[in-house]
């Protein structure tokens, strides 16, 4: 069934203390883990195929790709919408059509980064290999702490700081190897760069605009796609792409439009199992579930392309895994931390005192 909201669906897990219920939850919980890396790996190698390498060609229209991506999007979500109309008992999405100026006004900010975020993602993935793609977008943490100091004024405890540290060597070490290797795109590690602090800016843009929409994740995904469609129009024009997306139109195969197709498909599953996954484990195990995923990608992705890659190269890989990993655990203890702390403080009777 699909669900109105990312976390809305409810999951039974059966009565505790019973094996059979235990075994359920463990299945269930392989299941959506499963299919996670499955949408995402797919996801990644699917855009690999469609973008192309660096050198491009005459059909080389990677905004134009980005593009049909958002509007293969939107696509769903209206038939999804309408079949939920139809099917009220099968399908369950909400409402979606024809948009609310004021909420376009309040969800506009998050459109643009988000254009900037799936522009400069497509752009890296297309200059740099599966294999590196991960490390080349790894700063995405550091920038998180950043931005959230800068504009939301948040404080990193210095734990996290040091583990976002060891992210930014991990990547320095990387982005040497690939120099060693002769694999080096500048370009396409400035693109992962930008695109760090794109998903870092998006997360909070989307914070932001998320009670536009009553805090529907689809809602905003419906009016976030619509508008970026609309924005990629004269970005597409002023590229140049108009010559490559004629050639792509009269010349391309049956099967590149399936594979094309596929990317938004993925693209807008991709929203769906993520929240999933944190509904069935918790968003540290997510985090867990995604960094070891991007380690068999890695794997995958040398394995596939035949890439041979020195032992300093998987070290650079490892530095950033674990210290994403570490980030993530740091900043889970302090958010428990705070939380007993206001559990302290709720237990204390009317008029005590708390000492700060």
């Amino acid at each position: 069934m699909v669900r109105g909201k990312l976390l809305t669906c409810s999951v039974n897990m059966g009565e505790p203390g019973t094996k059979s219920s235990l075994m359920h939850q463990y299945v269930k919980i392989f299941l959506v883990v499963a299919l996670y890396w499955v949408v995402s790996i797919s996801m990644v190698f699917l855009n690999k195929s469609i973008l192309g390498t660096a050198k491009g060609g005459k059909d080389d229209a990677p905004l134009f790709v980005t593009w049909f991506q958002c509007v293969i999007t939107v696509a769903i979500c209206f038939v999804l919408s309408r079949s939920s109309v139809l099917l009220p008992g099968v399908v369950t999405f909400p409402r979606v059509g024809v948009l609310d100026s004021n909420v376009v006004k309040k969800v506009l900010p998050l459109s643009i980064m988000f254009v900037c975020m799936i522009t400069f993602n497509n752009l890296c993935l297309k200059y740099v290999g599966v294999a590196f793609y991960y490390v080349g977008r790894s700063l995405s943490t550091v920038f998180n702490v950043f931005f959230s100091y800068l504009i939301l004024g948040q404080h990193t405890p210095v734990a996290a700081i040091s583990c976002c540290g060891v992210i930014i060597g991990g990547f320095l070490l990387g982005v040497n190897q690939e120099g060693q290797a002769g694999s080096l795109s500048i370009i396409g590690v400035v693109f992962g760069v930008l695109a760090a602090a794109s998903v870092s800016l998006n997360s909070i843009f989307t914070k932001k605009a998320l009670p536009a929409v009553d805090g529907s994740i689809w809602q905003l995904s419906y009016y976030n796609n619509v508008i970026a469609s609309v924005i990629f129009l004269p970005v597409v024009v002023l590229s140049g792409e108009l010559s490559a997306i004629y050639v792509l139109l009269t010349s391309s195969s049956l099967t590149y439009w399936i594979l094309l197709g596929s990317t938004g498909v993925c693209g807008f599953a991709i929203g769906y199992v993520t929240g999933l996954q944190i509904q069935v484990t918790s968003p540290l195990t997510h985090t867990i579930s995604g960094t070891a995923k991007a380690c068999a990608q890695t794997v995958l992705a040398t394995t596939w392309y035949n890439e041979h890659k020195p032992s300093l190269w998987w070290l650079s890989n490892a530095v950033v895994l674990l210290g994403s990993l570490a980030y993530t655990r740091v900043m889970q203890l302090v958010m428990k931390k705070e939380h007993q702390k206001e559990q302290a403080r709720d237990e204390l009777p009317s008029g005590t005192l708390v000492q700060k």
